[in-house]
């Protein structure tokens, strides 16, 4: 009699809970139940509420800041190892803290691969994200990694727009492979910007790499944090001549002032996923649900069939 392997049990952190039940249906069941209790000194603790004992189950949580939500994820994958799950896949969304994946300067962390080390510590034997800040910070862990990218999500919906004249950009030198990639896909001319910062999230000077007139411009980059990276250079584009600009981000995370600024500047869409949930609505934010994508690479990790159709760069 030939061996069935038993379903997974999908699970998910506070921040993720809509996501993860999004997840769950695409992938045709519902989430599992985990109760958070909660002390008055804000000390929280996950509590499974079946049994897990030998199953695969995924714990599906971005990590971005507050740090809560990083310990939500900790705590959640300590508890299913002491539950004795045989397989547990903790799947990031956003992979928060990535942009100090590198000493940039004397006397700071490394808190990308620290993380990586605090995951695994915890209990996770296997990771799955989406659009890491850097792709060497699959580097940062000693269990397999899957990184996904949210081309698979953003290419179509570009196509589906047919524009003319389309040309790619990116808002920095470090996305310029990113872009490149998206232009082999789309066919289309890139554009790079400069810029130099006076210190985090602040920006001193840009200027723009590459022509841009009578063009539909499409920024590409990975998050998009207080938004003055991309407003900046999309009243830039506009200045030397652009059609239009629109900005696909797989990672909103619209901190301060941001969404002030997005309707203040002549950006005309902005497209990310639900990675992290949306603040708050607005009309020139589009959100694409990256729940398809998570639930059918979660099919392929369980059953052992490949995922590299996923990987489109």
């Amino acid at each position: 009699m030939a061996y069935q392997v038993p379903e997974p049990k999908i699970f998910a952190c506070t921040q993720s809970m809509e996501l993860g039940k999004k997840i769950a249906r695409s992938y045709g069941t519902d989430l599992g139940n985990v109760l958070f209790s909660h002390f008055s000194d804000g000390e929280f603790q996950p509590s499974y509420e079946e049994s897990i004992r030998g199953t695969r189950i995924f714990v599906i949580g971005s990590t971005n800041p507050s740090s809560e939500n990083l310990m939500e994820m900790l705590l959640m994958l300590d508890a299913a190892k002491r539950a004795s799950a045989r397989h547990i896949t903790a799947v990031i969304p956003y992979y928060g803290w990535a942009r100090q994946d590198r000493k940039d300067k004397p006397r700071v962390p490394i808190a990308a691969k620290l993380i990586a080390k605090m995951l695994e510590a915890a209990g996770a034997t296997r990771i799955v994200t989406m659009d890491l800040h850097a792709d060497q910070i699959q580097g940062f862990f000693e269990k397999p990694v899957d990184h996904l990218f949210a081309s698979t999500l953003f290419l179509p919906y570009l196509k589906g727009l047919n524009l003319d004249n389309l040309t790619i950009a990116s808002p920095d030198m470090g996305g310029s492979k990113r872009a490149y990639a998206y232009s082999k896909a789309l066919k289309s001319d890139v554009v790079i910007c400069y810029k130099q910062r006076s210190k985090a999230n602040v920006i001193s000077h840009m200027e723009l790499i590459g022509d841009v007139r009578d063009k539909n411009v499409v920024l590409v980059d990975d998050m998009v944090d207080t938004a003055g990276t991309l407003t900046k250079a999309a009243d830039l584009m506009m200045e030397r001549g652009a059609k239009s600009v629109r900005a696909i981000t797989t990672h909103a995370l619209l901190s301060g002032n941001a969404y002030e600024k997005i309707e203040k500047s002549q950006l005309l869409e902005l497209i990310v996923t639900d990675s992290i949930p949306i603040k708050k609505e607005s009309g020139k934010i589009r959100v694409l649900s990256c729940a398809e994508l998570f639930a059918d690479v979660m099919h392929r990790v369980h059953h052992n069939t490949s995922i590299s159709s996923k990987f489109l760069m």
